[in-house]
């Protein structure tokens, strides 16, 4: 019993590092963080990605310079992974939402899954294989931003394409004034 018991933590501690490396490749698309969103993939990976096919750094080289000059920002949003372990090697099935802020204040919204093979070398899990598969896009017509008036961008809490945004800040701290005060 003793021993299924650790080879189910085993397999959960795994999970949790496939977790933590699809979370660094959104989070680094997201911010603009190219260390970041390189340190899901091995170094030999191959991505499948709309009309992209190539390695992880070229395709980075193919979407930022598409991201930053059609949006203000970009979120890509991870939702239920299924992972099938079989020794160094993973499958990976994760939905995901993706929205952007154009430019022009509309709004550009697509989902699907990234279908990964995952593979752990020298004791680290990364991609080694991505085909994201686009299962529906819209640009739905815009409306106005609630709190649309905070200029503080990158010190109170919203959002920066680069390490002044508030998630790199350690500690984490409120830099904003209260501005509202409960009775």
């Amino acid at each position: 019993m003793e021993s299924d018991r650790d080879a189910r933590l085993s397999a959960l501690l795994d999970k949790q590092d496939i977790q933590e490396c699809l979370a660094r490749f959104s989070r680094g698309m997201d911010r603009f963080d190219r260390a970041a969103y390189l340190s899901a993939f091995h170094e030999d990976a191959q991505i499948a990605a709309g009309p992209f096919v190539g390695s992880a750094a070229d395709c980075w080289d193919w979407a930022v310079p598409m991201h930053e000059s059609g949006q203000i920002l970009t979120q890509h949003a991870l939702l239920q992974s299924t992972i099938d372990l079989t020794g160094d090697s993973a499958h990976v099935e994760t939905y995901y939402q993706f929205i952007g802020r154009n430019r022009d204040e509309s709004l550009w919204m697509a989902g699907g899954r990234y279908l990964d093979r995952f593979e752990r070398r020298e004791r680290r899990w990364r991609i080694a294989l991505r085909i994201n598969v686009i299962e529906w896009s819209c640009l739905p017509p815009p409306m106005a931003l609630p709190f649309a008036d905070v200029q503080d961008i990158g010190v109170n809490g919203q959002s920066c394409r680069n390490e002044s945004d508030p998630s790199y800040h350690r500690p984490l701290v409120n830099r904003r004034a209260v501005s509202h005060k409960q009775t």
